[in-house]
C-alpha cells in the first residue's frame, strides 16, 4: 500500500511515527556529555534514531528521567529504516548504595532504639 502513496505523504507518516516514539519514551542513553532519547527498549538492547545518534559503543548509562537504571556495555548491531539497534554485551542494574560484603539475616533488626533518658 505504501507504494501507492506519494513520496511526501510517506515521509510525513515516517516523521509522525518517529515523533510518537520519541514522545512515548522517557528513557535516554548517556554517553559522556551526550544524551540520546531511546525509541524502543527490550531485554537485550534498545534503538535510537539514526540521524541523531552516532554509532556509539562501549560503556553507557541508561536513565528513566533522572533515575539511573543500568550501566551497559553496548555495540551497534544493525540499522532498520531510521533506527539503529544496539545490543547489550553487559547490562548491570544501577544500585543506589554500595554492595554489602556480608550476609544479612532475615530476622535482623531494621533499626536500633537509642537511650531515651
Amino acid at each position: 500500500m505504501s507504494d501507492f502513496l506519494p513520496k511526501e505523504v510517506r515521509e510525513g507518516l515516517e516523521r509522525a511515527r518517529m515523533a510518537a516514539l520519541r514522545k512515548r519514551s522517557r528513557l535516554c542513553v548517556h554517553t559522556g556529555p551526550d544524551v540520546f532519547p531511546i525509541l524502543k527498549f527490550w531485554e537485550r538492547g534498545f534503538s535510537l534514531e539514526a540521524k541523531n545518534a552516532p554509532h556509539i559503543r562501549g560503556l553507557v548509562d541508561i536513565f528513566d528521567g533522572s533515575r539511573h537504571l543500568y550501566q551497559c556495555l553496548i555495540v551497534a548491531s544493525e540499522t532498520h529504516d531510521d533506527e539503529i539497534h544496539f545490543d547489550f554485551k553487559r547490562a548491570t542494574v544501577a544500585a543506589d548504595r554500595a554492595a554489602l560484603d556480608f550476609a544479612v539475616s532475615d530476622n535482623a533488626p531494621v533499626a536500633l532504639i537509642g537511650h531515651a533518658g
